[in-house]
Order: C-alpha cells, then sequence, then structure tokens
C-alpha cells in the first residue's frame, strides 16, 4: 500500500541549504525560460537566492527532508515597484516555485494559502504578484485562486511585459449606488 503524500510547510531556517533552494527555483522556472521568458528565478545564484529571502519571509514546502516547492512573502512595507505594489496595505509574493516532480499535488496551492493568512496576520488587506503576460496557463492558475489583473508593468530585470496580479483578503465591499 503507498503511503500518502505527506507536505510540511515552514519557514526557511539558517540550517536550511540556500544551494538547494535555489536549484529548486533554477529547475522550477526552467519550463519558463525554455518559453524564452526570462525570469530571475531561473538563472539566479546563490548569493541572489540569499538577497531575495532576506527582505521577507520565505517559506518552504518539504517532502520527505528535502524542499520541493517555495515562495517568499513580502509584508506590506516591503512591497513597492510599482503603483499597486506601492500602496500600503498591499503585500506581495516572489519566487513562487514547485519543484516540476512535484507540481499538480497541491503544494502550490498551500503555499499561496500560507502566505495569505500571513498576509491577513500582518495588516494586509490586498496579496499581490506578478507574471508574465506570455504565461497564460500561470495568469489562468492566479486566476483560478481569486487573483485579479491590477496593471501592466515592465520590470528592468526582464525581457516581457507582466502583469501585476492582486487578491483582496477582506470581505467583499458592496458600493452604494
Amino acid at each position: 500500500m503507498e503511503r500518502p503524500f505527506e507536505i510540511e510547510i515552514r519557514r526557511l531556517r539558517g540550517d536550511d541549504s540556500l544551494a538547494n533552494l535555489t536549484v529548486l527555483l533554477n529547475r522550477a522556472y526552467r519550463s519558463l525560460a525554455d518559453m524564452g521568458l526570462h525570469f530571475v528565478a531561473a538563472t539566479q545564484d546563490e548569493r541572489r537566492t540569499r538577497e531575495r529571502v532576506r527582505n521577507g519571509m520565505c517559506f518552504l514546502a518539504m517532502a520527505g527532508g528535502e524542499p520541493v516547492g517555495t515562495l517568499t512573502y513580502y509584508p506590506p512595507s516591503a512591497t513597492y515597484g510599482s503603483r499597486w505594489l506601492d500602496r500600503p496595505e498591499v503585500a506581495s509574493v516572489k519566487q513562487f516555485a514547485v519543484a516540476p516532480a512535484h507540481q499538480g499535488k497541491g503544494i502550490g496551492n498551500r503555499l499561496l494559502e500560507t502566505a495569505e493568512s500571513t498576509a491577513r496576520i500582518s495588516g494586509a488587506t490586498e496579496l499581490a504578484l506578478d507574471t508574465a503576460q506570455r504565461a497564460t496557463h500561470l495568469v489562468a492558475y492566479y486566476g483560478r485562486h481569486g487573483y485579479r489583473v491590477i496593471e501592466a508593468v515592465r520590470w528592468p530585470e526582464v525581457n516581457y511585459d507582466s502583469f501585476v496580479m492582486s487578491k483582496r483578503l477582506v470581505g467583499e465591499t458592496r458600493s452604494t449606488g
């Protein structure tokens, strides 16, 4: 009888290998690089991984003692770069990845739920992320999870136009009128 797939979501610890995390990111973003999209995480080195996790909360999805997914959450005070991201109520997520062999198992969903919960606790009312407009499968994935397109941006480090997408984390407001 096959054992059920067990996953633990936890914060990055000081004894976790940034080299292993970097390999996970590079592998997970490889298919996007193969599409001609230069996502930073597709080629970043360990030094860059360290820089990117330093200002946020890096979460790992662990299976069998190995990282199989990750994302880095940034509170509103560390979220910036566009009209929407500069708003004081908007938190963000970057470096969101699941190892190719583990995609489709709900790991990404659990990581997003963790980030959304963390954002609510921090007082954010929106959680934003960005992705390449041409990565239509990612735009659709985020859309299925309640993220809506807010704005189009062009980041200087990449070779594609991005959508900033955001999810409201509090109850819907009703307009009167």
